[in-house]
């Protein structure tokens, strides 16, 4: 903590956080957030979800899921490759949680109201990394919809 402050003392503009350690509940996490930013638009509906999600999936309050949404936010905007994001996660959970995560990130995009072509390439991307097949990919995507 006095470290964090000294450097932020020093050198003010230059202090940044560290990225946050990049397991699957903040790969996770980081997805949510990756597949809500896909069409450019970060909208509140998106976010609220994300953090009810993660408060529900973890179970946090929602203080603590904000906090988790920050952090994966930050991890989202240091780590480009969405394929290593979503292979962390693939290896570190069951397929039952691999198929939930599908659903839950469907739910995201829905979120807004809109669906854009850039999320569907972005969750098609993420249902291949996992090890979803198509058919049942299309349906925890309809489960999400409805």
């Amino acid at each position: 903590m006095f470290e964090s402050l000294l450097a932020f003392l020093q050198n003010p503009t230059g202090y940044q956080t560290p990225l946050p350690e990049a397991d699957a509940r903040h790969a996770m996490g980081a997805l949510m957030v990756r597949a809500a930013k896909a069409d450019k638009a970060y909208l509140f509906e998106e976010i609220s979800l994300i953090d009810r999600v993660l408060a529900k999936r973890h179970d946090i309050n929602a203080v603590e899921a904000a906090k988790l949404r920050a952090a994966c936010e930050k991890l989202e905007s240091g780590m480009p490759d969405t394929a290593e994001m979503t292979a962390i996660l693939r290896d570190a959970i069951s397929s039952e949680e691999r198929e939930a995560t599908l659903a839950a990130l469907w739910a995201v995009v829905y979120a807004d109201g809109i669906r854009h072509e850039e999320e569907d390439v972005l969750l098609h991307q993420i249902e291949e990394v996992l090890g979803i097949s198509p058919d049942r990919a299309k349906a925890l995507q309809l489960q999400a919809k409805s």
